[in-house]
């Protein structure tokens, strides 16, 4: 073990001093530690190292070597040396389940490099609000990927502390959301749809009979607080104004819990209409209550934004959204 603490030491110092020559030894070492994983998958499949040489198109001594630094890094053996009847160790089925995971990333990243290489295939990463549903755009995505072959669109969720300066630092190629209050010049925003906030409740609650239900009404069940949503404060400051006091019984920043919570029983909660997606939840107008929230999607503005999420933000901005 303590030649494993020289070895570390010694990458550590390599990797702070900035002469050429240690940068190129670094490489080496790298390089050879990316054949290891590919030589110990071949030595895990075979059980024999000749017959691992050969799949590995390396001498049998090399490899040998190659296996024998592995395990002197690992801080033991991988393998029982048998003969016919070697086998993997304990130690030895453990890694060869981390460098497949491994080798599968590894062929993720070559796929990918080539692909935008070649101009054959982008993953865009769009980040999407968790108070946004996904109803609206399941039908949206599909026709918007028959539109443009090459791509594939990868969803991410907004997480509290993000927002579109998250576009402009490359995690997103997009964002879909709420409107922010204060726009960003450098990003493009297309607008969507606009949504009222309305009463979400089970479909067998006494409200859901109701086509405009009172504010007062509200006072006699159990109210569920979304504590993800964007207009919360904005939501509760209105009935605080009309005398009427919300006293939350549950909270819970996820908006599938708040949903289900509402939708099995007699809680209610105030929801954007488009986003109630949980069975058996309905929704109806608060009378007096008119707070709406307008729905984007915001890209890089400019010919910095890959012309592939340019496309996918033009269509947005032109689909019939019901």
């Amino acid at each position: 073990m303590a030649h494993g603490h020289s070895r570390n030491y010694t990458t550590l110092t390599d990797a702070t001093g900035l002469s050429e020559e240690a940068s190129v030894r670094r490489m080496d070492r790298r390089t050879m530690e990316l054949n290891q994983v590919s030589y110990f998958i071949n030595l895990a499949k075979t059980l024999n190292f000749t017959a691992a040489a050969r799949l590995s198109g390396v001498s049998q001594p090399s490899l040998t070597r190659a296996i024998r630094r592995l395990e002197e890094e690992l801080g033991g053996p991988l393998i029982h040396r048998d003969g016919k009847n070697s086998r993997l160790t304990g130690l030895g089925r453990d890694v060869e389940t981390e460098f497949r995971r491994m080798l599968v990333a590894m062929r993720s990243v070559r796929n990918h490099s080539e692909n935008w290489a070649m101009g054959m295939h982008r993953v865009l990463d769009v980040a999407v609000a968790p108070t946004v549903g996904p109803q609206e755009f399941a039908a949206f995505f599909e026709s918007a990927l028959a539109e443009v072959p090459s791509i594939e669109i990868k969803l991410h969720s907004l997480q509290p502390n993000e927002d579109t300066s998250d576009i402009l630092s490359g995690k997103y190629h997009a964002c879909i959301m709420p409107r922010e209050t204060r726009p960003e010049p450098k990003l493009d925003v297309h607008p969507l749809f606009r949504e009222r906030f309305v009463l979400g409740c089970s479909a067998s609650h006494p409200l859901a009979s109701r086509e405009i239900v009172r504010g007062e009404d509200l006072l006699e069940f159990p109210f569920v607080d979304r504590l993800k949503c964007e207009f919360r404060d904005q939501i509760l400051d209105h009935f605080a104004r009309h005398d009427l006091l919300m006293q939350p019984r549950f909270r819970s920043d996820r908006e599938d819990w708040v949903q289900h919570f509402v939708a099995d029983g007699t809680a209610i909660c105030i929801l954007p209409e488009r986003s109630a997606t949980a069975p058996g939840l309905v929704t109806r107008p608060i009378e007096g209550f008119a707070l709406e929230r307008e729905v984007v999607i915001a890209t890089v503005s400019g010919s910095t934004a890959p012309v592939e999420i340019r496309k996918i933000a033009q269509l947005a901005a032109g689909y019939a959204w019901h």
